[in-house]
């Protein structure tokens, strides 16, 4: 099976994509860990990635799309895979279906984490997160110690809800135009990302199955 994992910052599809990718026995590929370990492997694309992210620019499009058609040239995405962050607007989307068509393969189905910015920017403005290992922890009073390294709890800069309301108008500028692509192309599952994380992976694997 070969899904896309759509949804605003806060709606769970880190979460949500751990356990799709164990359900169904298919890697989970998240945009961030791939360019990492291209530039940490010293692949062309990878060299070239790095050179934009060391000046803290964002990786151009072409960079971006050549890497993940590699990462899912690998044997473990023969019999599908997870994309989590990619793509992120129509332009890529549309090179990801060229990259597909080229080895026989197509998208079977692209899930849309949807949540209200409301709820959002209450989810985020109230976690915090390890400053040493980056892990995430709520609620944001708590003044317990990372439970994974006994790191201190911060509250990152851009989970402040100024900061997320802002994410959230970058998000539907730039990959809310997806929705509609993938709607028009019949593959697109729409599924609430509200209730206990159990609730909405019934949810989302139900609609799978089918």
């Amino acid at each position: 099976m070969r899904i896309v994992l759509l949804g605003a910052p806060g709606a769970g599809k880190g979460t949500q994509a751990a356990r799709i990718s164990e359900r169904y026995g298919i890697p989970h590929i998240s945009t961030g860990d791939i360019l990492r370990e291209a530039v940490k492997q010293g692949t062309q694309l990878g060299r070239r990635a790095e050179s934009y992210m060391s000046r803290g620019e964002l990786v151009p499009d072409e960079v971006v799309i050549g890497i993940v058609a590699e990462r899912l040239r690998q044997p473990d995405c023969a019999k599908g895979f997870l994309l989590d962050g990619f793509p992120r607007t129509v332009a890529q989307a549309k090179a990801l279906d060229k990259a597909l068509a080229e080895t026989g393969c197509h998208l079977d189905a692209v899930v849309n984490l949807e949540i209200d910015d409301a709820e959002v920017v209450r989810r985020l403005s109230s976690r915090r997160v390890c400053g040493s290992c980056g892990a995430i922890a709520s609620p944001a009073g708590t003044s317990e110690p990372c439970a994974s390294c006994g790191g201190e709890l911060i509250t990152r800069s851009d989970d402040r809800p100024e900061a997320v309301r802002r994410r959230l108008q970058v998000y539907k500028e730039q990959t809310e135009p997806l929705v509609e692509y993938y709607s028009k192309a019949g593959i697109l599952c729409r599924e609430l990302a509200v209730g206990t994380v159990d609730e909405v992976f019934d949810r989302v694997s139900q609609t799978l199955d089918r």
